[in-house]
């Protein structure tokens, strides 16, 4: 863009876009020391034109109930989408891109489902299409894979991926709520929403993790293929008996490479204490990677928020408008990224931990071993607690390395035994 003056059209001035709106009137001079350039939001997509605005990011700003008037605008040179949801943004940014328009955006949910045919459209009409923002909010690691580690095969990304999980298994951890409690706090801090169910059951980190294997692997993981798990049914007890063990529980998004093939899924999982991630406490995000020249790297950072999000937001659009070649989209250079060689999830292999719930009586405890033996499940630590009941009691085994479709096949079928009194509860360990 050999313009002086870059102008920006603004979907959606929410809590993330008027962030980015602060941040740009703040560091104008130093925007203009980076890129020799001067950014002006000059029109603002709204649902409602009546509403009292507090803040207006220039005295240029129009705000407008119509998509139109950004889309038609020949003075606009990029156009910002931060309205989220699926129909509208698409239409939105289709649009956007068909007119040859680039376009930055944060929509995660949007990018994991339709990613792979707006990245066709954006290489077509030589348009940006960028996305730092969408994911792990102000950590940069869509940049850092897109061009930093560019040189890298990058043999496995574990992160964590949602604020908001992370946040109630901390205080699930550190002060012993309960998952109702926990969620009900993160409510009142606003780091959950009224329907938190994207968060709380994995969808979110699933959406951004579809993102990253894209980036990491250059290869189209289709998100309704990608193995799920949410944190909504994990109770105290296991997080108290994990800790017992010298365990702490996350929620992962992980991806690894095994032979060729991809192995990822996100899922509730035990961390050792001393492990990098477990550590990573409270509403913020962290991925730690490996590279097959740079070795372990680890990013850190506040997931979500105004200025968080919008500084990633601010710096596509900085490298947009000093961009002078096709932009660089998704780090490679073919249109459309090939389908993922996808490891099927029943032959990934971990150590586990299962929490049985039983009736305390004679032969219990060598039946349950008996099962595991069957399916080649070697038990490492086996540990019996007592009840006040006296009836049922909870019995723990922590297992060597064995494959999913083995620890399913024996959960189905100790399950089915007369003395098991409510259904295992099972967790992968990460070494």
């Amino acid at each position: 863009m050999d313009k002086e003056v870059v102008r920006i059209g603004l979907a959606g001035f929410g809590t993330v876009g008027t962030g980015l709106a602060k941040i740009i009137l703040e560091n104008q001079e130093w925007i203009k020391r980076r890129i020799g350039k001067e950014l002006v939001i000059s029109r603002v997509l709204v649902r409602d034109l009546n509403k009292v605005r507090s803040f207006i990011p220039s005295p240029e700003t129009k705000f407008t109930d119509n998509p139109d008037d950004l889309l038609t605008d020949p003075a606009i040179d990029i156009i910002v989408e931060l309205i989220g949801g699926i129909e509208a943004p698409y239409t939105i940014i289709t649009r956007a891109l068909e007119q040859g328009k680039s376009v930055v955006t944060a929509n995660k949910a949007l990018l994991a489902l339709k990613g792979n045919e707006l990245f066709e459209l954006a290489t077509q009409k030589k348009a940006g299409l960028y996305y730092e923002g969408s994911v792990a909010g102000g950590v940069p690691i869509v940049q850092t894979l897109k061009e930093s580690l560019a040189g890298n095969k990058i043999k496995s990304l574990t992160g964590i991926l949602n604020g908001t999980a992370n946040f109630i298994l901390t205080e699930m951890t550190l002060r012993g709520l309960d998952f109702g409690e926990a969620l009900r706090k993160a409510q009142e801090k606003g780091y959950a929403e009224a329907d938190p169910t994207l968060d709380i059951e994995g969808l979110d980190a699933a959406h951004k993790l579809t993102i990253l294997i894209r980036l990491a692997h250059g290869q189209n993981y289709p998100f309704d293929q990608l193995p799920v798990e949410g944190i909504s049914s994990i109770q105290a007890t296991d997080i108290a008996l994990a800790a017992e063990f010298g365990y702490t529980l996350k929620l992962i998004a992980q991806v690894k490479e095994k032979s060729g093939y991809i192995q990822a899924g996100v899922f509730p999982a035990l961390l050792p204490k001393d492990h990098i991630l477990a550590k990573v406490d409270g509403p913020f995000n962290s991925i730690l990677l490996y590279g097959n020249a740079v070795g372990p790297i680890m990013l850190y950072g506040q997931g979500a928020g105004d200025l968080p999000t919008g500084s990633a937001v601010l710096a596509d659009i900085m490298a947009l408008a000093k961009e002078n070649s096709e932009p660089n989209n998704t780090g490679f250079l073919e249109a459309s990224l090939p389908q993922a060689k996808i490891l099927d999830p029943e032959l990934t292999v971990y150590e586990h931990y299962f929490r049985f719930t039983v009736l305390d009586r004679p032969g219990v405890l060598s039946a349950l071993s008996g099962v595991m033996g069957e399916y080649n499940i070697s038990i490492a630590q086996a540990v019996q607690k007592t009840s006040p009941s006296g009836r049922s009691v909870p019995i723990v085994f922590l297992t060597h390395k064995a494959q999913l479709k083995d620890v399913h096949a024996a959960l189905k079928e100790i399950n089915s035994f007369s003395f098991v009194t409510a259904p295992t509860v099972h967790y992968r360990i990460l070494s």
